[in-house]
């Protein structure tokens, strides 16, 4: 029969898996809220999202235009690496923290690997660094954590006919639709619209999809100008018109658009400004803080005023880093991410703003 423990060897051990018990019990409670010690809600969604992310390797980096790269994406998986349909895009967490967004141009067919392209954007253009980095820093064999396949543009089934008309880069989630609806035997269209023809992406693939029946209109702008949108809009059947390219290119769709058409956008920047007519007040309920967002600023800039912290990337309403759950208020929402349904208590701080003069977030 085992010696009965001594009274202080016994204290010992009870204190000590009481102080495991409380650890496990604190772990528990700091990953249930982000902002311990503050009190969490049932299910809080503000910040940088939790979608599930791989990570994939640069297995090719290949020039296919002027100012053009394409990237293939490996990432090993037996299983294959997640379905996607013509008009998905990834979000690629760039080296430097860096999120951005980019149409997949690939097979769908092909589950060992995703591939995109991206052209390099300088700074007298807007850039703000994140196509140079995909240019010079995702060279093959780096990895690179990759969020989605998600689709905010997807291809309808039954059409009829399609239209589709592309400015420069904005023909990489164009290809895939293409080819989708060409290999179906339906009736399609293209124009596609470049600075020069060495600027343009797999024009000699679209074009030999095109046949010599004119399916594909080239209008390259050093050879013929500015492409005639409405005249081609109105040469043949109505059905539906997918747009991607420049907001001049899209207003000149949206503008010369056919009775009995319905039209499909993907654009590269936000419709409207960050700005607004107004100043508003946003509570930041789980940090007890409340922050003014002036006319002239973001909600992102007032919020990060007081929270540092706080994640966002692209500043244009696309990527969903800065994601937040709005508890009270009207929104005004800005951006191009948010389905209809995730509109009704969520809002992308970077470009949203209120309809009222307040706001509260869970944050």
């Amino acid at each position: 029969m085992p010696l009965p423990l001594p009274r202080t060897a016994r204290a010992v051990i009870l204190a000590t898996g009481a102080a495991l018990l409380a650890r496990r019990a604190l772990r528990r409670r700091i990953d249930a809220s982000p902002l311990w010690p503050l009190p969490a809600l049932e299910e809080p969604v503000s910040g940088q999202p939790r979608s599930r992310a791989l990570r994939l390797r640069v297995a090719r980096h290949e020039r296919v235009a002027d100012g053009v790269v394409q990237l293939r994406l490996e990432g090993g998986h037996l299983d294959g690496l997640p379905a996607w349909d013509p008009g998905a895009h990834l979000d690629l967490v760039l080296p430097s923290g860096l999120v951005r967004q980019y149409s997949l141009c690939g097979d769908p067919e092909d589950t060992s690997s995703y591939t995109v392209a991206t052209r390099l954007i300088g700074a007298d253009e807007g850039g703000r660094g994140g196509s140079r980095e995909v240019h010079e820093a995702l060279r093959e064999g780096v990895e690179v954590e990759v969020r989605g396949p998600r689709n905010r543009f997807p291809l309808v089934d039954d059409a009829g006919a399609y239209v589709f008309v592309a400015g420069g880069i904005g023909i990489t989630p164009v290809l895939a639709m293409v080819r989708a609806v060409d290999a179906a035997g339906a009736d399609w269209r293209l124009l596609y619209c470049g600075r020069s023809r060495a600027s343009m992406p797999f024009l000699e693939e679209l074009e030999k999809l095109g046949g010599p029946g004119g399916r594909v209109t080239v209008v390259a702008e050093d050879e013929a100008g500015r492409p005639d949108v409405g005249g081609f809009l109105g040469a043949g059947a109505a059905g539906a018109v997918y747009v991607c390219g420049p907001e001049g290119l899209m207003g000149a769709v949206a503008g010369a658009l056919p009775e009995g058409c319905a039209l499909h956008l993907e654009r590269f920047a936000p419709t409207t400004a960050a700005g607004g007519e107004s100043a508003f007040e946003v509570e930041l309920r789980r940090s007890g803080r409340t922050v003014t967002v002036g006319a002239d600023t973001t909600v992102l800039a007032a919020v990060r005023a007081e929270l540092p912290d706080t994640p966002y990337s692209c500043e244009q309403g696309f990527c969903g880093t800065c994601r937040h759950r709005v508890l009270e208020g009207e929104i005004d929402h800005r951006d191009e991410l948010l389905t209809d349904g995730e509109r009704g208590d969520s809002m992308l701080i970077c470009v949203s703003r209120a309809r009222g003069t307040r706001l509260v977030l869970d944050a």
